[in-house]
């Protein structure tokens, strides 16, 4: 099963004021575990249609994507992209985003178009590497759920 935790010893603070928002990048100890959801996968409230696997030399799975096409903003969404912990930096990653933008490319999509976590420090720099830019921010999405608390940010980049 491929393990979709991550651990980071930063996250994203997020603050509001009357001309808006603004995140800040906050250490803290002890550095926090956290594990999406593998089951959210067969959840009908992602509805993605399309996927991608990253296996290793053994056929073991190493990573997941899963995404699917908005025609009426020519938009492709990643409803889930998982990298197993240890071929995190190995370029996993940007293998199945090359396969979501060429994807995407195909289906005539302007945008490719993500959801992250505040907590999610380490996918936010993974993201934005790979050219990513942050376009949005929810403070409720999560709310009444097991993420409650924590703030939803919007990611974008043009095909």
């Amino acid at each position: 099963m491929l393990d979709t935790s991550f651990t980071t010893n930063t996250v994203y603070e997020v603050t509001q004021d009357d001309a808006g928002f603004s995140l800040t990048l906050k250490g803290i100890d002890p550095p926090l575990w956290k594990r999406f959801p593998i089951e959210d996968l067969l959840l009908a409230t992602r509805p993605w249609r399309d996927a991608w696997l990253a296996e290793d030399g053994t056929g073991s799975i190493c990573g997941f994507a899963a995404a699917s096409y908005e025609a009426w903003n020519s938009r492709l969404i990643i409803w889930h992209l998982y990298v197993a912990p240890a071929f995190r930096r190995h370029g996993v990653g940007r293998a199945l985003l090359d396969a979501i933008h060429a994807h995407a490319s195909a289906l005539g999509a302007r945008h490719v178009w993500l959801e992250t976590s505040s907590l999610n420090a380490p996918g936010v720099a993974a993201y934005r590497s790979l050219g990513f830019s942050l376009t949005g921010l929810d403070l409720t999405l999560y709310d009444g759920t097991a993420a409650e608390g924590e703030v939803a940010l919007f990611f974008s980049r043009p095909v």
